[in-house]
């Protein structure tokens, strides 16, 4: 099983999937498992995605304590996983949570970040919900005739397809991170700094999506001189399970988007 050693010596897992280019795969979580980011709609076809669990989830270590584990933390994680493959420059997918790891590493190491693509993104550093948006669409989508008694569509997916039972199911047998994971958001006390980020940025954000909303990808779009945004009807927050089609169209052309020099 691919393990490598992060700086403090915490033992990482990461898996592989697919053939091109690497591709840095982050996971949401806290304590996310790789494995829930599958093929990400396709992209294994042309990028080896590199999905790599967060230190204390997943198949990764459990550290003995939380004092390394905040996401702005991890993003020295990143780096690590880069060196132990000797890569000089990465491109990253990141999910939810994740993207706070991703835009840390971004602003720590621009010299080897390449491109960035956020997926349903967290906010700018820290949790940045629109409340009042989620409570419009949570009670808009209440409506939707994929609810119900029998199994109601869980606000995480646009609709409650075979595609996302499976993926659902998935993820209920991956290892549960220890409760003080998910306490390890920062604070958001670093924004302006993303006026500096220079890495080309993609932010996807699905408009059924009742766990984050669209909100802090727009935030992220607005804010960051670099970025460009996207938003995929009909998609919740795993939007690769949701409409994978459409999820590949737009990330694999970013991705494969000529140098900026």
């Amino acid at each position: 099983m691919p393990n490598f050693a992060s700086y403090d010596g915490v033992t990482l897992h990461y898996s592989v999937l697919g053939a091109g280019p690497p591709l840095v795969c982050l996971p949401g979580g806290a304590g996310g498992d790789g494995r829930g980011l599958g093929d990400l709609g396709g992209l294994a076809r042309g990028r080896t995605l590199l999905r790599l669990d967060g230190r204390a989830g997943g198949r990764s270590a459990i550290p003995p304590d939380g004092a390394h584990c905040g996401f702005a933390a991890q993003a020295r994680d990143v780096l690590a996983l880069a060196d132990a493959l000797g890569l000089d420059r990465v491109d990253v997918v990141a999910h939810s949570a994740g993207t706070l790891i991703a835009q840390e590493f971004a602003l720590r190491h621009p010299a080897r970040t390449g491109r960035l693509v956020l997926v349903t993104p967290a906010g700018r550093l820290a949790r940045e919900p629109d409340e009042t948006e989620l409570s419009s669409l949570r009670a808009e989508l209440g409506q939707r005739p994929d609810t119900g008694a029998a199994g109601a569509a869980p606000g995480a997916y646009g609709t409650w397809s075979a595609a996302a039972r499976a993926h659902h199911a998935a993820g209920a047998g991956y290892r549960t991170p220890p409760p003080w994971l998910r306490s390890r958001f920062d604070k958001p006390t670093r924004v302006a700094r993303l006026a500096a980020l220079r890495a080309p940025l993609l932010a996807v954000a699905g408009s059924r999506d009742e766990i984050a909303g669209t909100a802090p990808a727009r935030l992220l779009a607005a804010c960051c001189p670099t970025a460009r945004l996207a938003l995929l009807p009909g998609c919740g927050h795993w939007q690769w399970v949701d409409d994978p089609a459409a999820f590949h169209a737009v990330v694999s052309s970013f991705l494969a988007a000529p140098a900026v020099v």
